[in-house]
């Protein structure tokens, strides 16, 4: 009876974290559509200039995020961040659940270049051990249920239900000492995590992703303005594609080898601004803000934005593509580097899927082939990790692009990085 209850609280979580996640999307979307839409057209109404809204809201945004940062603290956590303490502890600290949901909103209602899975895991982690903290008399299971929470979530966010179960099941965390960077839980709540055997494990983030994939699944059918990863379909593979394999993976890995530089040169900047968190906020929004007057795909996290690239690519060139590819991996590190915290996730797809249609364009080969081995090289170089850029990919392209995602991913990741890159 006690694993039926158990399985039951499972699902009803997983769906929940499903929910939420669906409704994040869905604020997110309201308040960009506001804020991006609808101010734009009152501003023009009285004379302002269009070309300025992207400096204007930026900036604004960074005034906003470094208060935020100032006055409440330094939030959300990493994804890296989150998974580490839920692998290490079993738990997540749940006492600034507000302050994390908000944290994670405002750069992304500002146009920031990150990605919304940082603070939509540390929330539902920390809900998720609010739950088991208070059904301990259930069983030790129950402390598998911020891993669960993890798993149910990451699957949510991407619609990859592989790459859900894997990175808590197995790791993806780059943390894994378990070290925060603020907002974290306090030495009293640290505990070890009870041993639950693995079979139980991986029943507990089955039946979490199933609830989460399916709340999200029919919330996004029955009421629209959901998210996730894009999905392309149709593939051509031939000998045009294969020629031209290498020199596509070679510009996606070289983006993916620049966002680690990128990083090096932020943290550098970062580290003269000192703790100056306001300034440091506004510098970022001016940054992303000028660079959103002249490549506007540059702004954003990417996920809504690839459908309507994927309707413009031919009419931009290959120079716009490619330049937006690359300045977006600065955008995204310019973001994280300098307080406006998320994920890179999505902005580092989008960079990879704006350089698969320039290498399409250039090089006259398969577009969806281009967008597979052009994204897997750059995340394969980022994350390096290839199996996991598989399982995070492994939904957006045909199945025939499988072995050359993984492939692609692997030589990514095998394009050495300085060491210098890692210290700052």
């Amino acid at each position: 009876m006690k694993r039926i209850a158990f399985a039951v609280v499972t699902v009803m979580l997983g769906a929940c974290a499903g929910a939420f996640c669906w409704a994040f999307f869905f604020l997110m979307n309201a308040g960009l559509d506001l804020l991006w839409v609808k101010a734009p057209a009152w501003l023009a109404a009285i004379g302002m200039p269009a070309v300025v809204y992207p400096l204007a809201f930026c900036v604004v945004g960074g005034v906003a995020i470094g208060l935020f940062q100032k006055n409440v603290g330094p939030y959300p956590d990493d994804m890296n961040t989150v998974l580490a303490e839920v692998k290490k502890t079993g738990r997540y600290e749940y006492r600034h659940l507000g302050a994390m949901f908000v944290g994670a909103l405002l750069p992304l209602l500002f146009g920031g270049s990150i990605g919304p899975e940082a603070g939509l895991t540390g929330v539902v982690a920390g809900l998720c051990s609010w739950v088991g903290d208070r059904l301990k008399f259930m069983g030790a299971e129950m402390r598998e249920l911020a891993n669960a929470g993890t798993a149910a979530i990451l699957s949510a966010i991407f619609s990859a239900p592989l790459f859900g179960l894997a990175a808590p099941l197995f790791g993806y965390a780059d943390d894994t000492d378990g070290r925060r960077h603020g907002g974290g839980a306090s030495a009293a709540t640290v505990v070890s995590a009870p041993q639950v055997s693995k079979p139980v494990k991986t029943a507990v983030y089955l039946l979490s992703v199933a609830g989460a994939l399916g709340a999200f699944m029919l919330l996004n059918e029955a009421a629209g303005g959901g998210s996730g990863l894009p999905h392309f379909s149709a593939m051509a593979v031939g000998t045009s594609e294969l020629a031209w394999a290498l020199p596509v993976v070679a510009l996606g890995a070289c983006a993916g080898w620049l966002f680690h530089g990128f990083g090096w040169a932020v943290g550098k900047l970062s580290a003269r601004l000192g703790d100056r968190v306001v300034v440091k906020a506004v510098v970022a929004g001016a940054i992303l803000g000028a660079l959103g007057i002249f490549l506007p795909f540059t702004l954003f996290a990417g996920e809504a934005q690839t459908e309507m690239l994927a309707q413009q690519w031919t009419a931009l060139g290959a120079g716009v593509l490619l330049a937006t590819g690359f300045l977006k991996v600065l955008a995204s590190q310019v973001c994280l580097g300098l307080g406006w915290r998320g994920g890179h996730f999505f902005p580092l797809i989008f960079s990879g899927i704006a350089i698969g249609y320039a290498a399409a364009g250039l090089f006259g080969i398969d577009p969806v082939f281009a967008l597979s081995v052009s994204t897997a090289a750059l995340l394969g170089a980022a994350m390096r990790q290839p199996l996991m850029v598989a399982l995070l990919l492994i939904l957006c392209f045909p199945a025939k692009a499988v072995v050359f995602v993984l492939a692609a991913a692997c030589l990514g990741a095998a394009v050495p990085v300085p060491k210098a890159f890692s210290r700052v």
